[in-house]
């Protein structure tokens, strides 16, 4: 396996530099070329890296490398983000997370997505927890409101949230150590950092579990609410990925089959005000 994935390494930088022109990167071409595209020392000069180090990375040799050095070599190639990505897998490191414009926009196919999931609840976050896109249903179960952009924030902040959420002190834990999970694959990202402070500020019982340093993935889990209009509401939730946004992350609660959820959340929502 590793020969193999070796092999591909050689292949994969080989085609990457061939397609990139002298000229495309700023370089004089000087003298006769017998292959296309930039040469090996070439590439070494853009990525700041030796000659022999590249040649070697390019020949499948086992050498050490890291995330930064990989970094250097996908600008010089002019690799895109999945192409960066294969690159750090085939030279045995984890791939990177994607980088996602802040302002990018939820496209409205995703949007209509969230919404047809009503009158079960959906919402749209990202790694920070920022609510990206929600639902009338979410709306509805869990008294979102225009004061309500991060889900954590209001998961300690919201007292309508908290006194319905029936498990919240036993689910506490391990929503702070998936938010932990996403924070450290990140490490010194400034909007992290601020989240953190500004929960610490206004809520003891986040500061307090932050301090463990506790690390877990979100799993499909339960969820209980006792909503003060519709009753005893149970939810089975799933956490997606979004393909092209790795740092987006869908979540969809689904009435628990054998219980009355699903009547009781068509009568709640039969209440609500229609959304503009």
């Amino acid at each position: 396996m590793k020969q193999q994935r070796r092999e591909q390494l050689r292949h994969f930088l080989r085609t990457r530099r061939a397609r990139i022109a002298p000229g495309d990167v700023g370089l004089v071409s000087v003298g006769q070329r017998r292959t296309p595209g930039l040469r090996r020392e070439e590439v070494a000069l853009l990525a700041g890296v030796g000659v022999s180090w590249y040649t070697w990375l390019e020949q499948g040799r086992r050498i050490n490398v890291s995330g930064d050095v990989l970094d250097a070599v996908s600008r010089a190639l002019r690799l895109d983000e999945t192409e960066r990505a294969h690159l750090f897998v085939l030279a045995g490191l984890n791939p990177p997370l994607g980088q996602v414009d802040p302002g990018t926009e939820v496209s409205p196919e995703l949007r209509r997505l969230v919404d047809s999931w009503s009158p079960r609840p959906a919402t749209l976050r990202d790694q920070y927890f920022n609510l990206l896109a929600i639902n009338d249903g979410s709306r509805a179960v869990y008294g979102y409101g225009d004061g309500d952009y991060n889900c954590l924030v209001s998961f300690f902040t919201n007292t309508r949230y908290r006194s319905m959420y029936d498990e919240w002190a036993a689910n506490a834990p391990s929503v702070v150590a998936a938010f932990r999970a996403s924070a450290d694959r990140s490490p010194g990202d400034p909007g992290f950092d601020r989240l953190v402070a500004e929960l610490r500020t206004v809520s003891k019982e986040f500061g307090e579990l932050w301090d463990r340093h506790d690390v877990a993935t979100p799993q499909p889990a339960l969820k209980a609410v006792r909503h003060p209009e519709a009753g005893e509401l149970l939810f089975d939730t799933v956490t997606l990925a979004v393909v092209d946004h790795p740092d987006w992350y869908l979540e969809l609660y689904n009435p628990q089959p054998g219980t009355r959820t699903e009547e009781r959340l068509a009568v709640l929502m039969d209440r609500q005000p229609v959304s503009a």
